[in-house]
């Protein structure tokens, strides 16, 4: 899989974020998209994820040769960020059997050994509401990296995380992405450290 990105910019009333981005995402590779708060690291994410349509340029996004047809790009990804929400009034086993009936796990993986990879199985059957940030937090990052999916989005991962939370991320990170196309918006070089190449949003101005 690839995206490429062709004079992309994103503004808000009249006030440009971010102009003329240019670049290629590949597969195999781990890409951290870096600023300043503010910066609009978030906003080009939600450009890439296609759930945010970019003021300027085309982004279009290829299984091989081949053009992936923008209604189906969100069948190649899995996300975790902030500002997604979890369904709280579900329990953790059922949350997590409804995410999987529009993802398919990763090779390895279930219901069952998901919950015993988030370390929560006396919680399998707590509400979601019940969880702690920290808990919440993890939740979201073992939907995501454990979809079958070529592209991983991930806006500050290691948000609400203890430094437990945040050896947990590192590690399942450098088991499950080696075969992906990640990308991470960050600003704490702890979340991104593995990733082999880096965009400075300051450079699009």
């Amino acid at each position: 899989m690839k995206i490429r990105l062709e004079h992309i910019g994103r503004r808000f009333n009249r006030e440009w974020i971010f102009r003329n981005v240019n670049y290629e995402f590949r597969i195999g590779n781990s890409y951290a998209i870096l600023g300043a708060n503010g910066a609009g690291k978030s906003t080009l994410l939600q450009l890439i994820s296609g759930s945010l349509t970019s003021s300027e340029g085309h982004i279009n996004y290829f299984q091989g040769d081949m053009l992936i047809d923008q209604d189906q790009v969100f069948m190649h990804q899995s996300m975790a960020a902030p500002y997604l929400e979890l369904i709280e009034e579900f329990t953790l086993s059922e949350l997590i059997e409804f995410h999987f009936r529009f993802k398919k796990y990763r090779k390895g993986f279930d219901r069952r050994n998901l919950i015993e990879l988030l370390g929560l199985k006396n919680s399998e059957f707590k509400p979601i509401k019940y969880f702690s940030s920290g808990m919440k937090q993890r939740v979201k990052l073992a939907l995501a990296f454990c979809s079958d999916t070529k592209l991983l989005l991930l806006d500050e991962p290691s948000s609400n995380l203890d430094q437990q939370g945040l050896d947990w991320y590192l590690n399942l990170a450098s088991s499950q992405c080696s075969d992906r196309l990640v990308i991470i918006c960050s600003n704490q070089e702890q979340e991104y450290s593995f990733c082999q190449h880096r965009i400075n949003l300051a450079d699009y101005k």
